[in-house]
């Protein structure tokens, strides 16, 4: 699995800013700053309504009631009264993107990936009481806990585009259709290792330095999947760490499937099972992660 870098493309017209673009750029920046207000105070009434009231209980005219505004209103910045309490991932998914879109060329692009969602969790650790809370309620509601999944796969198909689109084809002659299962496992890889570290963090009440146990989930991943996808290696260098000439690891080549499991699984180690070509991983959600990459790891290397 070999990376090359390719230059961001903008998705700006081309043409020369005019004297008329700054005042649109600026109304265009209050209108998405009163836009996310408005959004976060929906978000505030309809949590202390749900903690005081229940969340089946409540109705979207009493959230909008509660934060002032017509019904109508409510309706213009959330589809359901599920949504309300996520009101920051479009946001959040536009400033990932944004990090993508200028990654440095001599980068490389699993890092670029690890860049974009640290957006999201500063975005929880930027509020870290409504950010437990959330969690809680969460916990609480399967509605709201789909709702927070569906949320979450919109990043995981953001970072499978980027990778995907940093694959050199030519070392994939063999089989090109690996590319999005290669690109797919690398991206699902990042966003495991996040969403382990901010349920810890979550459940923990928002303490402690949660970027720098971002940082070392990170290089677990890249220790465990970075075999065979480093940025302008050689294929001598990639044979010589055990990569096939087709730019295939041993680590990613058999991953059709990971999945994590919470209560199910038993003890605090992932128990990894194999069905032909698909890697099953198991894993209480409290699990140290290098412990579940290690169990993963070394269960593709006894194919």
């Amino acid at each position: 699995m070999q990376y090359v870098q390719v230059m961001p493309q903008s998705a700006r017209s081309s043409r020369t800013p005019s004297a008329q673009d700054a005042p649109e750029s600026a109304a265009g920046s209050r209108a998405a700053a009163q836009r996310l207000k408005m959004r976060r105070e929906l978000a505030a009434a309809a949590m202390e309504l749900f903690a005081t009231k229940g969340y089946e209980a409540t109705t979207v005219d009493e959230i909008a009631a509660a934060a002032g505004v017509a019904r109508r209103t409510f309706f213009r910045h959330f589809r359901s009264k599920e949504e309300a309490i996520f009101p920051d991932h479009d946001d959040t998914l536009i400033r990932a993107e944004a990090v993508l879109n200028a990654a440095p060329a001599h980068e490389h692009p699993l890092d670029t990936v690890c860049r974009g969602i640290k957006e999201v969790m500063r975005m929880y650790a930027a509020r870290p009481d409504i950010s437990v809370a959330r969690y809680k309620l969460t916990r609480e509601v399967p509605t709201l806990r789909e709702a927070e999944i569906a949320s979450v796969a919109r990043y995981e198909r953001l970072f499978t585009r980027y990778l995907l689109g940093h694959f050199d084809e030519r070392a994939h002659a063999d089989d090109a259709n690996d590319d999005p299962l290669l690109a797919e496992v690398a991206a699902s890889a990042v966003v495991t290792a996040h969403n382990h570290v901010l349920r810890r963090w979550l459940r923990a009440g928002g303490q402690g330095d949660v970027e720098a146990q971002l940082d070392h989930a990170f290089a677990i991943v890249r220790r465990t999947f970075g075999t065979g996808i480093g940025a302008g290696r050689s294929t001598a260098a990639r044979t010589a760490s055990g990569v096939s000439a087709s730019g295939v690891s041993a680590t990613v080549a058999s991953a059709a499937v990971v999945s994590t499991a919470g209560p199910s699984a038993s003890g605090a180690s992932a128990v990894a099972s194999r069905q032909g070509d698909v890697l099953v991983t198991v894993a209480r959600t409290d699990a140290p992660l290098d412990e579940v990459m290690r169990t993963i790891a070394e269960a593709l290397n006894q194919r």
